[in-house]
């Protein structure tokens, strides 16, 4: 099985009804959306965020509640600032109409709430439809490529958000926008899908906070030399 076509396959009731939401959801973005992928994409990554930030703060609360840590805090607001990058990358080329601008504020609104739920009583399960529903971006945006590729969709220029954030070319088009969001797609898949194996283990205890590692950055060359600058020194009185 290749990465792109990696798929978890149901157990149980619990992924089951994961699959089932995230089916459910595919069949109304199928039908509103068609091959309009760029203003899909706008829609569905403004309720992709949403996610990362409740479980990111669940796990905040449970984490300072609990006083053990299990290490997923960074990692879901991460995903969460990634899928609004996504969102702001697709905006500044496809311009959302009025009424898509509705439905991003009724569908985020009634999204947080359903994930909140979730999530407070059966957090396995919102890892599972996490999973699936970006099994189901991968796909969604392997098509987009394709259209691309076809002339379908002008492949324009990348805006520079995207070029900056994603540390592309200078050249970079919007083929190359989609295969990088493509790509973090498929993280917060597998990341997802692992969490929610995880939690099927959750008698074993938490790590405590003093045992953790330091969180270091997946390539700390990149980071080198950007520390926050000090603040300039209050003038002296007379």
């Amino acid at each position: 099985m290749t990465e792109l076509a990696r798929h978890h396959e149901a157990k149980g009731l619990s992924d089951r009804i994961a699959l089932g939401i995230t089916r459910f959801l595919r069949f109304f973005a199928d039908a509103f959306f068609a091959k309009r992928y760029g203003h899909r994409a706008i829609v569905l990554e403004t309720v992709a965020a949403v996610p990362g930030m409740v479980g990111g703060m669940m796990q905040h609360l449970k984490s300072i509640r609990r006083m053990r840590d299990e290490g997923w805090i960074h990692e879901l607001l991460e995903e969460a600032e990634n899928e609004r990058m996504h969102l702001m990358a697709f905006v500044s080329l496809f311009k959302p109409n009025w009424f898509e601008r509705i439905l991003v504020i009724l569908a985020q609104g009634a999204f947080w709430n359903f994930y909140f739920v979730l999530y407070l009583f059966a957090p396995r399960t919102a890892h599972r439809t996490i999973g699936y529903f970006e099994e189901e971006a991968v796909v969604s945006y392997t098509q987009f490529l394709n259209e691309i590729d076809a002339g379908r969709i002008d492949n324009v220029r990348a805006p520079k958000l995207a070029i900056d954030y994603w540390k592309m070319a200078p050249d970079a088009t919007l083929r190359d926008l989609v295969i990088a969001v493509r790509a973090d797609e498929m993280k917060h898949r597998d990341v997802n899908h692992d969490f929610a194996e995880r939690l099927d283990a959750t008698r074993t205890p938490g790590r405590k906070l003093e045992a953790e590692p330091a969180t270091l950055p997946e390539n700390p060359k990149e980071h080198a030399g950007k520390a926050r600058p000090r603040p300039a020194a209050a003038a002296s009185g007379p």
